[in-house]
């Protein structure tokens, strides 16, 4: 049987943990009185927290000290985690657990690749955890997407070559990533936003069976 690798982003693929980012950010934005919007908070998507922290300051032209800023991060992540510690099952997003499981009977190698450094926790509070042969995070990376770093190093725990790794993506940043790495895009979302994507699903509930198998086998 062929093997390919197959790398799933976390936040707005396997759950959605934006609205939760997007809560905290807000949270934190107003409190240093900077207005901040839903619409900003997409271009936050697949960023890391310095990015996404210099990003807000940078709309208000806001400059702070840089112990301030370390302890803004510091604050905008617990506020998260207090979201998050109350995640369970109900949280997957419709039909990833089928998708996890059919590449699993088939003897796919999975792996998770997300700039996020609480996904071992989401992973676990989901019970998803030990669906994924190796998980590459926010702990792992020092480069943010678009670059293609964190799917690499997925690709190379996997034992995979990229040209045989398929992404699971969400964002615009995610899909540049997988396709510098040399790998099937496959974007969750919407296909205007997304249209970089080798292939663009609503969402998982729209990948058939018949579909995964012909990724697996081409």
């Amino acid at each position: 049987m062929k093997k390919k690798g197959f790398i799933f982003d976390l936040d707005g693929v396997i759950v959605d943990t934006a609205k939760y980012h997007y809560l905290a950010w807000k949270k934190l934005a107003n409190g240093i009185g900077i207005d901040f919007s839903e619409k900003q908070n997409e271009q936050l998507k697949g960023v890391s927290r310095i990015k996404s922290l210099e990003k807000i300051l940078s709309w208000a032209h806001k400059k702070i000290a840089e112990d301030q800023f370390m302890e803004l991060m510091g604050r905008k992540n617990d506020e998260y985690l207090s979201y998050i510690s109350n995640m369970d099952e109900s949280e997957i997003l419709p039909s990833v657990t089928h998708v996890l499981e059919y590449l699993i009977r088939h003897k796919q190698p999975i792996a998770l690749g997300s700039a996020s450094k609480n996904s071992k926790e989401i992973l676990k509070k989901v019970n998803l955890y030990t669906k994924f042969n190796t998980i590459v995070d926010g702990n792992d990376v020092t480069e943010a997407k678009p670059n293609p770093e964190v799917f690499l190093i997925a690709a190379e725990r996997l034992h995979i070559e990229p040209e045989n790794c398929i992404v699971f993506e969400d964002s615009v940043a995610g899909i540049k990533a997988a396709n510098t790495a040399n790998m099937i895009s496959i974007g969750i979302g919407n296909k205007n936003t997304l249209y970089q994507a080798a292939y663009v699903f609503e969402n998982f509930t729209a990948i058939s069976d018949a579909f995964l198998q012909k990724l697996i086998t081409q």
